[in-house]
């Protein structure tokens, strides 16, 4: 009996985790997305459909070669809400 109760909650807590969903850039106003950036430092939020990134508040959360690139995303209330930045590989943002 104990073990099926353990299996149970095991498969409960893997399907809740399966089941979360990020934050759309899409359905929100834009001050929205920016504050979760702003307030988290780094954050993933799909960005549309099936699309998502990871967006950053200032290059203290990317790796130490890598750059900034300002983001721009869809939301509710605007086409190019300037959302933060992305972290970009140097070779990638040097050569652009």
């Amino acid at each position: 009996m104990k073990a099926i109760v353990l299996t149970l909650a095991l498969v409960l807590t893997v399907g809740s985790a399966v089941a979360q969903t990020r934050p759309s850039t899409v359905s929100r106003p834009c001050t929205a997305s920016q504050r979760d950036v702003q307030a988290n430092g780094a954050i993933v939020l799909g960005t549309g459909g099936f699309t998502y990134d990871r967006f950053v508040r200032d290059r203290s959360f990317c790796e130490f070669d890598e750059g900034l690139e300002a983001a721009f995303v869809p939301s509710r209330d605007n086409p190019t809400c300037f959302i933060g930045y992305r972290c970009k590989t140097q070779s990638r943002w040097m050569n652009d």
